[in-house]
């Protein structure tokens, strides 16, 4: 044969043109939003029957004039735009009337419902064929009955339902931060924190760009804006969350010190990382800490703000000064918290503090009552269990209590449980994301985002459920309109190297049968928002004896359009390293060009059995259990296609080799292409 025919056939054999692609079921819903059945934070009462208010000819119409109606109104109308790209008009042959017990006709229906409360908070909602109606209690019960109202709106009407509801706890409080980052992550959280029923936000407010910082050289240059801040305060309140400054102050106050500034203001004068001050030096408080209360009040017109606090004597010696020394922690601390009191009192404004600090096993039988009993005392607790009782210790020593719980599974609704059971004031969800890490609550540490959804659920029903809790936060965060989108699902057969199941140590992982992925659905299947084909799993190489024979990558032929690509995927393995790039898909369109998308561990995939949800970039997909009860979860990562004009030609999954090794187990194409 001569050399140019040999040529011409391999050429023909390795074009990506000649290859066949692989089989594609169209279904009309690839990708679909669709409403939760659930409600978040589930009622105490609740029932639903078949059927809807329908949507035509339904408007709104407000009884009574309280600003919360106003507010119920406008997230209403708000929810009917996002959701169905539609308006909700005042009036209508049907209407949804909100109102408070304040009316008495509305009073009347709902007693005739069998439906009244009077709880504070409270509310009394029912839909049906006449009509939807929104009780409160008071105000903030109309509001919050609203909220639940917005969560019953579906694409063919409101669902059938009669509830009736009230919180557990008085205070529901989440954590904010303020810095340069946040305006638009705190426009986003502001609204989802209020459907989830909190009544406040306890708000991060070290590094604002106080005008005594900018004087004096100290204000941090990634710090929010006076203007900014008081922007966020005015939308919490608008949204029913009371302001809660938080400004740490005799621990964590490197704010203080930013710039190398206020250094004769130091506790430890050896300190490396600065961290506490010198309460015996009378500039601490009128050069730094007064100026910026007084600041703090004018912004944010408080109720109460958290003086921090915390953690005092954790990192530098504390008294390290002689004179500090000759007084004593205790006289020190006392000192400086009634200072603090003393100075927020004359301007109406109340204390409140982290709890262990004061209530140190040390000290809790001296110090405490030296302590004004006004000040509320945040205990956090940030480890699962059911039984804390120094909630109880606290309140027996005269103070106002409130449990602060983090993002740890099982934490946050142990904790709100046992405040419920000790009649604590409330409970709150802390942040701690980083004071400059606003961004991370969607993509780094999305966990602490998700923690809010579970964390609002047990403090409004301490009793109540919440299932899927990445799911809602997603859905709550970054809402999208309700509506199906066609597409075609991939089927993935004729390349899978790995059974979802191991009857004999030689499918998926090599771990036996009850270490495997046989409770994930197969075939043609609903996983999340998604549809996939599931047949199996094309598992790519990896450092592990059980994939180190696998291929290094895996090529789909597709030759199709589409606006996006939906992958369930995920890695045999975990990975040690955030971010580590594990591999990449390789996208060839017809045009011979190529984008390389790549795969960030934690980001955009993670493990079967890594259920910790660190990024909202890959979207939640199916969760389960092995046959021994390991938690397990595949995600869906959904990559849009910059070029939707120009087919799909191929697309290759590759491996890097490490220990995390791709694996693929679905692909659908979302839409159509242009």
């Amino acid at each position: 044969m001569r050399p140019a025919s040999i040529f011409l056939i391999t050429s023909l054999l390795l074009s990506p043109v000649l290859a066949a692609p692989l089989p594609v079921t169209a279904v009309p819903d690839a990708k679909a939003v669709q409403p939760s059945p659930n409600l978040v934070p589930q009622p105490k009462k609740a029932e639903f029957s078949t059927g809807a208010l329908p949507l035509s000819g339904l408007g709104v119409r407000v009884v009574g004039n309280a600003p919360e109606l106003g507010w119920a109104v406008r997230d209403l109308r708000g929810e009917w735009q996002t959701r169905l790209g539609a308006s909700l008009p005042d009036g209508g042959n049907r209407s949804i009337v909100i109102g408070t017990r304040a009316d008495a006709g509305l009073a009347a229906k709902a007693r005739a419902a069998g439906l009244y409360t009077d709880a504070a908070e409270g509310y009394a909602l029912w839909v049906d064929g006449t009509g939807a109606y929104v009780m409160g209690a008071d105000p903030k019960g109309a509001y919050y009955g609203a909220q639940t109202l917005q969560q019953l709106l579906t694409p063919g009407g409101i669902r059938f339902a009669r509830v009736q509801d009230s919180p557990t706890l008085k205070q529901r409080v989440a954590m904010l931060y303020l810095d340069g980052s946040g305006g638009a992550v705190n426009d986003r959280l502001i609204p989802m924190l209020a459907g989830l029923k909190y009544n406040a936000v306890l708000v991060m407010s070290n590094y604002v760009q106080w005008d005594v910082a900018r004087a004096g050289g100290w204000a941090h240059p990634g710090g929010a804006t006076k203007a900014e801040a008081a922007r966020v305060a005015k939308l919490a309140r608008e949204h029913g969350l009371e302001v809660i400054p938080l400004i740490e102050t005799l621990g964590h106050t490197q704010w203080m010190f930013q710039g190398g500034k206020n250094l004769d203001l130091v506790q430890d004068p050896d300190s490396q990382n600065p961290f506490a001050y010198d309460t015996l030096n009378p500039q601490t408080y009128d050069r730094v800490v007064f100026p910026v209360l007084r600041e703090a009040v004018e912004v944010f017109r408080p109720n109460v703000i958290h003086i921090g606090h915390d953690e005092v004597r954790n990192r530098d010696r504390f008294p390290a000064r002689a004179n500090g020394k000759a007084a004593g922690f205790e006289k020190l601390f006392v000192d400086d918290t009634v200072k603090l009191h003393d100075f927020l009192r004359a301007q109406n404004v109340g204390t409140m503090i982290w709890h262990d600090a004061a209530f140190a096993d040390s000290v809790i039988d001296t110090l405490p009552a030296r302590l004004p009993k006004d000040i509320q005392v945040a205990y956090w607790a940030y480890a699962p269990g059911t039984e804390f009782p120094m909630l109880s210790r606290i309140e027996a020593l005269g103070f106002p209590v409130l449990g602060a719980s983090w993002h740890e599974p099982g934490n946050t609704e142990g904790l709100a449980g046992a405040a419920a059971r000790t009649g604590a004031a409330g409970m709150i969800q802390t942040r701690w994301s980083g004071y400059f890490g606003n961004p991370s609550i969607w993509d780094g540490q999305a966990e602490q985002g998700v923690a809010f959804v579970r964390a609002g659920a047990s403090f409004w029903n301490p009793a109540g459920k919440v299932t899927g809790a990445d799911a809602v936060f997603r859905d709550l965060y970054a809402p999208g309109a309700y509506r199906n989108t066609a597409g075609a699902l991939v089927n993935l057969a004729p390349l899978v190297n790995r059974k979802l199941t191991d009857e004999g140590g030689q499918g998926w992982i090599f771990k036996g049968p009850d270490t495997d992925l046989r409770n994930l659905p197969s075939g043609n299947v609903r996983l999340g928002s998604y549809r996939f084909d599931v047949r199996g799993a094309v598992m790519l190489r990896g450092n592990r004896a059980a994939a180190k024979g696998l291929p290094e990558r895996v090529t789909v032929e597709l030759g199709r359009k589409a606006d996006a690509l939906a992958l369930l995927h995920t890695t045999g393995w975990p990975s040690p390293t955030p971010r580590d790039v594990i591999g990449r898909y390789e996208v060839r369109y017809a045009d011979g060009s190529v984008v390389n998308v790549p795969l960030e561990y934690g980001r955009n995939i993670r493990a079967w059995t890594d259920t910790v949800t660190t990024s909202m970039i890959a979207a939640p997909g199916w969760r389960g259990k092995t046959r021994d009860g390991l938690d397990v979860n595949v995600p869906v990562l959904e990559w849009t296609n910059p070029k939707p004009n120009v087919a799909i030609q191929s697309v290759t999954l590759v491996s890097e080799g490490k220990g995390a090794n791709p694996t693929l187990i679905g692909m659908t194409l979302v839409g159509g292409g242009k």
